[in-house]
This record gives C-alpha cells, sequence and structure tokens, in this order.
C-alpha cells in the first residue's frame, strides 16, 4: 500500500486538475453558446445561396461551364477545417480521417489547412500542405472564408486542381458532431429537388449570373463550415472536460478512501504498539 504522503500528494495533484478541467469546461460551454448563435444566424443566408443556385441549375440543365463541369486535371483541393487546440477529444481525428481514409484516400490532393492541429496530423501521415490559414479558426469571419475560396477558385481556374472539396465537422447538437466531406467544385444539381421551393427567375447571361454567384456561393459554403467547425470543436471540449472533470472527482473519492484506510491502519498499528509497551513495562 503507497504511505499516506504519496497518497495524499497525488490527490492534490489529481485536485488541481480538475480545477482546471472544470475551468476549461466553463469556458468551452460559453464559446460554444457564441460559436452556436452565429452559425444559426448564418444558416438562412447559407440556404438560401444553396437554393438560388439550385434553381438556375434547374433552369440551365444544358449549360456548360467550368463551374459546372470542372476541369481536365486530377488533382484535387481540400480545405480542411480542425482547430488550434487539442483537448477535444476525437475531434480533430475525425476530419483528418476523412483525407486519410475517406473517398479521396490515395488521391492527389492540395491541402488548404485551416487548424494547426488538422496541418499537423495531415503531415505527419505525410500530406503537403499547400496553404495555411490556421489563425482565421480563433475568430472566423466572412472576408476570411472569401479569400480561402478565393485561393482555391483561383487555383481551379489556372487549371492546377479539377475539383474544390471541403472537410469539416457539422455541429447537430451538444453531444453529435459530424465529420463531413463535401464536394463544392464543380456544383453538382440535386436530384429530386422540389421545384415548388425554387426562389427566382434570372433575364442576365446565364454564364454571367454563374460566373458571379457560385463564388459567392463557394464563400457561404467555406464560412458555414468554419462556423460549424467552431460549434463544433467547443462542444467536443466542452464533453472531453466535463469527462474529466467526472474521472478526477471519482479518482478523488478513490483516493480519499485509500487516504482514510491507511491512515485507520497507522492509528491501529500505533494503539497495538503503546498496548504492547505498556502490557511489557507490567
Amino acid at each position: 500500500m503507497a504511505s499516506m504522503r504519496d497518497i495524499k500528494r497525488r490527490r492534490s495533484s489529481i485536485q488541481s486538475t480538475g480545477q482546471i478541467t472544470k475551468a476549461m469546461k466553463l469556458v468551452s460551454t460559453v464559446k460554444l453558446q457564441k460559436a452556436r448563435v452565429r452559425a444559426e444566424q448564418n444558416a438562412p443566408y447559407a440556404d438560401g445561396m444553396y437554393r438560388t443556385i439550385q434553381s438556375i441549375l434547374e433552369r440551365t440543365s444544358t449549360l456548360r461551364h467550368p463551374y459546372l463541369q470542372g476541369k481536365e486535371s486530377k488533382r484535387k483541393a481540400v480545405i480542411v477545417i480542425s482547430s488550434n487546440r487539442g483537448l477535444a477529444g476525437g475531434y480533430h481525428s475525425n476530419v483528418v480521417k476523412l483525407i486519410t481514409r475517406g473517398a479521396l484516400a490515395g488521391e492527389d490532393l492540395e491541402l488548404y489547412t485551416v487548424g494547426r492541429k488538422g496541418k499537423e496530423a495531415l503531415q505527419r501521415a505525410g500530406y503537403q500542405i499547400y496553404l495555411d490559414s490556421s489563425d482565421i479558426i480563433e475568430e472566423p469571419g466572412y472576408a476570411d472564408a472569401a479569400a480561402l475560396a478565393r485561393e482555391a477558385l483561383t487555383s481551379f481556374a489556372q487549371g492546377r486542381v479539377g475539383e474544390i472539396w471541403l472537410a469539416y465537422t457539422f455541429f447537430k447538437n451538444t453531444v453529435v458532431h459530424e465529420p463531413r466531406l463535401i464536394r463544392l467544385l464543380p456544383v453538382e444539381k440535386e436530384e429530386g429537388a422540389d421545384k415548388k421551393e425554387l426562389p427566382m427567375n434570372f433575364d442576365a447571361e446565364e454564364e454571367s449570373v454563374l460566373e458571379t454567384l457560385i463564388p459567392t456561393y463557394i464563400t457561404s459554403l467555406v464560412y458555414s463550415g468554419l462556423l460549424e467547425s467552431s460549434a463544433s470543436e467547443n462542444g467536443a471540449r466542452m464533453q472531453a472536460m466535463d469527462s474529466a472533470t467526472s474521472n478526477a472527482e471519482e479518482m478523488i473519492e478513490d483516493l480519499t478512501l485509500l487516504y482514510n484506510r491507511a491512515r485507520q491502519s497507522s492509528i491501529t498499528q500505533e494503539l497495538t504498539e503503546i498496548i504492547a509497551g505498556a502490557q511489557a513495562i507490567d
């Protein structure tokens, strides 16, 4: 059995760790609420952009455009969104697995990383990073998403890549965070779309409309991915810190019980020695 001093030292260490994890949980809870509000506020705009593009594609089924047909290059650009901080359970590894074990595994990829954890994991897996924009995940803004989308679209326009993909984590609720890998370009028409919900007609040239709207549409998807990933990161960290705090409390209870047993054993031994000494004197 460990000594009382060792048990007490270990219990004190775990108590300090538990205080840290509890504080981190509270911080993540506050950040999660803010991130959820931003994601919910952006959802109507992103949904409106999606339905607008689907409306155009429904009315231009025979139109041929690079944004719809793609490029000859087999190389694919992938925007990978993770975070800069750890202690978030499987949040980062799940996104990385979309690249290393998902539909794009073994493909020639041009990676645009947002978040140092994802970047480092992909580098360890042997992938080359084309562009790193990790700083924008701290406080993602629409201008940041536009700049990132513009870089990928430039690569697409120059023919370096034939497709653009987005890997991020979709926030369903506090407990469920779903890693997703979606293709941004070429844009595809959704089969079975309800024509009653198609929101618009247009009079301008079809090509000019697509040339203007699709980059904005891609930016809106990237921005949504940043906001959803930010909410998912804080939700995952809140869960991880809650579990760590609960585990610390259980360990403290076990160590307290062990300490009390050791203390009782020490007291019993001292009493035995006193009684034995008194009997020897008699």
